[in-house]
């Protein structure tokens, strides 16, 4: 028969804080645990969230289409292995841009995003690194909500825009 076996209180105290993020009524929340006290507070958008913003922020803009077109990749998200294997096989790359914005002559802006402080990853790190290397312009955009990853991407389109038509002049 086995005994009954249990674990003496601790004399220690843990004040590890944990954090969750889960989603209350539709909205994306953060739950923040310490010494035994709960906080909650909106979470950070996700990148794709971001990208998202700034599309159709760039879309609305009466230069697109007339001065720049644009197309985005999702790279980081979710796939099978067999739907991996396929995307690698067909040119899918490893820390390309997430945004790719095509001027008059020639020209092309990339857009990578990140939400916050978020780090580039190795593969970001070499892939940016080659494309500078070729002379294409790399601008990594970094905010915590949506409105500011729109604005940050019309401005920094419409200035390389500005500087296009200075060139083309």
């Amino acid at each position: 028969m086995a005994r009954n076996r249990t674990r003496a209180p601790s004399s220690t105290t843990t004040t590890a804080t944990k954090t969750q993020t889960v989603r209350i009524n539709g909205a994306r929340v953060k739950i923040t645990t310490k010494a035994g006290k709960v906080t909650t507070k909106p979470a950070l958008p996700l990148e794709w969230e971001l990208q998202a913003a700034q599309v159709a922020s760039l879309r609305r803009l009466p230069q697109y289409q007339r001065q720049f077109l644009l197309a985005g990749d999702m790279n980081a998200s979710k796939r099978g292995p067999r739907a991996q294997a396929q995307a690698i096989a067909t040119g899918m790359t490893s820390g390309e841009p997430d945004l790719r914005i095509y001027g008059e002559y020639g020209r092309l802006l990339m857009i990578e995003n990140k939400v916050g402080q978020g780090r580039l990853s190795p593969a970001q790190k070499d892939r940016h690194a080659a494309l500078q290397r070729l002379g294409y312009t790399v601008l990594v955009i970094r905010a915590t909500t949506t409105t500011e990853a729109a604005e940050q991407a019309v401005t920094a389109v419409l200035e390389w825009l500005a500087q296009e038509k200075g060139k083309a002049a």
